[in-house]
């Protein structure tokens, strides 16, 4: 049985260790987080020992694998610490996204763990519900035919202003991903942001770059198209996500909710919604199927290549990040 440790214990930590605890193919064997509060709330939750650094833990406990669920600025700056010492003593980690806000670090994170032949997983849960495996069965059987156009669409309603560049590398991670999923890599980048209005900004606007459009070309000829907002109202939709080809497109809504295929040549749809009876029951069970699947991974002893939302296409993601950060900052179209 495959021993885990959780680092970091926010609420997406506790939200990690509960899936750990409730998985009968692993022991949660500890948490870890720099606050002792809580460190010590999460191990009495879930009856386990607390520690109070990742180097603690590793003198401590014999561990096969860990998750890293540290924050920090823009959500990732502090995954690269725990990431690296867990590495370097042969761990396999999954790591919350984004890999890391700060792309030299994250590359170090991959190249490291392809040297410790370990396995490296990041939290890209969008992609692991059985809508967006049956789209990308659709896609892999020629049912769309010749990709052609992507157009994917994630906003929520986010006050932060921690950085003016939160809104990108915190976010977008999951809809680059999923476009990545359905149509490979990227080669070349151009984006375009502005900030919405605010009465209390040093410029009588946000700090954050709020709203985004992002163009990208991919490899194969498929143009992308992202629109990402801080400035939205998720109730109404968070997530669209839509791929077109030549004999047809389909359309995912909220990456759970609702699949629909539109074929070119007829009027019939096809179109699969989330049961009410034994369906996802909300956002929250994005992290179950993608946890489990990691579990279910590293047990079976796969390839490191075969690991689905690896570290790999963590980098990838946030390398398409900078790319549009660029692009906006010197005015150009960035090649990947």
């Amino acid at each position: 049985m495959l021993k885990v440790g959780v680092v970091g214990c926010g609420p997406i930590g506790r939200t990690h260790a509960g899936i750990y605890a409730a998985n009968p193919n692993v022991e949660l064997v500890c948490v870890c987080d720099i606050i002792r509060e809580r460190a010590d709330s999460a191990a009495e939750t879930f009856g386990v020992k607390p520690y109070y650094s990742v180097a603690e833990m590793l003198d401590a406990e014999k561990l096969d694998m860990v998750s890293v669920c540290s924050a920090g600025k823009e959500n990732g700056g502090d995954h690269h610490k725990p990431t690296m010492e867990c590495l370097e003593a042969g761990l396999n980690v999954l790591c919350e996204k984004p890999i890391s806000n700060n792309i030299v670090h994250a590359r170090e994170m991959v190249a490291r763990a392809a040297e410790k032949g370990v396995y490296f997983g990041i939290n890209l849960n969008h992609r692991f519900t059985p809508p967006a495996a049956l789209a990308k069965k659709w896609v892999e059987e020629g049912r769309l035919g010749t990709l052609l156009l992507m157009n994917m669409t994630m906003w929520i309603d986010n006050p932060n202003e921690t950085s003016p560049w939160f809104h990108m590398r915190a976010l977008h991670p999951h809809s680059l991903d999923i476009m990545r999923f359905y149509c490979g890599s990227a080669k070349k980048v151009q984006a375009f942001f502005n900030r919405a209005p605010r009465a209390d900004g040093p410029d009588g606007r946000r700090v954050c770059w709020s709203n985004a459009q992002v163009n990208i070309l991919f490899e194969n000829g498929v143009v992308g198209h992202l629109t990402g907002s801080y400035d939205a109202n998720p109730a109404h939709n968070l997530e669209r996500c839509e791929v077109m080809g030549a004999e047809g497109r389909f359309v995912l809504d909220n990456c759970f909710e609702e699949l629909t295929l539109y074929p070119r040549r007829g009027q019939e749809l096809a179109v699969v919604r989330n049961s009410i009876m034994g369906g996802m029951t909300g956002f929250g069970d994005t992290f179950k199927t993608r946890i489990n699947r990691w579990i279910e991974q590293v047990q079976a002893g796969v390839s490191r290549a075969e690991i689905e939302a690896s570290g790999e296409d963590g980098l990838a993601v946030q390398e398409i990040i900078e790319a549009a950060i660029r692009s906006w900052e010197e005015n150009c179209v960035v090649e990947l």
